[in-house]
């Protein structure tokens, strides 16, 4: 009880902190944003919102000014005007190490060497701040004698730099991911959990969501053509389905409040299950995924509102939503339909991606909001609150490809 009043109380200490700052100078542009936002929102989500190459660009444009606003190559937590003094966080080696494989991506569809550059500084960046067990640090960049190791970080960064070898053809690159892959693998307990959860998180003995590091385990173990690898990444995916409920919910699968899971975390474990499932040829594997899909999808309004948490019966348990669990989950829908034709699951990617799409300023007085994507709908939800951080973007850009990819078919 005692534990519920403080925390009430510095919610409330922290939202009168958010409005004084607010009504700052410099804030006056996501001030005027946050009176509006839901009446253009809703409105836009309930059209379709157009566009979509025009507003894929203006998202790389601001992933690239979130990378220019840090002095070290890699990318910028995000933006928050409010919560914090700057505006712009330090670079964030998580979110910087699978945002490289999104840049590469787009560099080699569209043919830009300027997102390739871009790409190989922070996969650099990212071997400078390896630790020397192979694993990256949680949080955001700081000195070596404050790093503590995360595996889930390690998955993300892992990815990236698998990206960056292939693009390069750099053994610097490869390297540093057998480095990152192989403190994964050892890092497994006898049941295929990671023991490493990091400082950052609740610290909860099981971490459903960290399975998506199997997906770069396994791209890690084609690499080197190291079953070892591959063999433990099929573990931590067969870990993580014995975590699945009869209806498709995962247990323990979230940052904090394992019983009313994220979008996000529920988007993190599905993806991971489901390309471990195409590389492997897991057939269980993708079945598992289409039956926690279409609980999860259950609730999804027509317009694209999805809540941003879901109970054990898959019923909405928040007044907001998270917009990268969102576009994490079209993707899921996006891929089912490239990998094996099933088209019925492109209309529910369709509008999760409409929704997040009008939430997207393509016109703003401060350029850090323009082509970016909030974290949480409305911008005062729960959800990276009052902020923008980089990988709702990085993941809305995966999916636009992705339908774009589809529609082009």
């Amino acid at each position: 009880m005692l534990r519920k009043l403080k925390e009430k109380y510095w919610d409330f200490a922290n939202r009168r902190e958010m409005e004084s700052r607010m009504a700052l100078p410099q804030n006056q542009a996501f001030a005027a944003h946050v009176r509006n936002e839901r009446d253009l929102v809703m409105a836009a989500a309930n059209g379709q919102v157009e566009d979509p190459q025009q507003r894929l660009e203006a998202a790389v444009d601001w992933l690239l000014q979130a990378q220019s606003r840090t002095p070290d190559g890699g990318v910028s937590q995000g933006y928050f005007p409010i919560t914090t003094e700057e505006g712009w966080k330090a670079s964030y080696p998580e979110t910087t190490g699978y945002i490289i494989t999104t840049l590469l991506r787009i560099a080699r569809r569209d043919q830009r060497e300027d997102l390739a550059e871009a790409a190989l500084r922070m996969a650099d960046w990212e071997i400078d701040v390896q630790m020397s067990s192979g694993a990256v640090q949680g949080g955001v960049v700081c000195p070596p004698e404050q790093q503590s190791a995360a595996a889930f970080n390690t998955g993300m960064v892992v990815d990236g730099w698998v990206s960056a070898w292939e693009h390069s053809g750099e053994d610097r690159h490869l390297q540093a991911a057998l480095r990152g892959a192989r403190f994964l693998a050892a890092d497994l307990n006898d049941e295929g959990f990671f023991r490493t959860n990091g400082d950052y998180v609740h610290g909860d003995a099981v971490k459903t969501y960290t399975c998506l590091c199997a997906w770069a385990m396994y791209r890690a173990g084609n690499a080197a053509d190291d079953d070892a690898l591959r063999s433990a990444a099929v573990r931590s995916i067969e870990a993580a389905l014995r975590q699945r409920e009869d209806n498709g919910w995962f247990r323990n699968n979230c940052l904090n409040l394992s019983h009313i899971p994220l979008t996000h975390t529920i988007g993190y474990a599905l993806q991971g299950i489901f390309e471990v499932g195409v590389l492997a040829g897991r057939a269980d594997f993708i079945d598992a995924v289409r039956h926690t899909l279409d609980g999860a999808l259950s609730s999804l309004q027509d317009n694209g509102y999805l809540a941003a948490r879901l109970d054990c019966n898959w019923q909405p348990q928040a007044e907001h939503v998270c917009l990268t669990g969102s576009v994490q989950l079209a993707i899921i829908c996006f891929r089912l339909a490239e990998e094996f034709g099933e088209e019925q699951f492109v209309d529910a990617g369709t509008r999760l991606l409409g929704f997040v799409k009008a939430t997207q300023l393509m016109a703003c007085d401060n350029e850090s909001m323009v082509g970016a994507i909030p974290g949480s709908f409305p911008l005062l939800g729960e959800y990276m609150m009052a902020g923008y951080p980089n990988w709702a973007t990085k993941y809305y850009i995966d999916a636009l490809m992705l339908k774009q990819a589809l529609d082009q078919r």
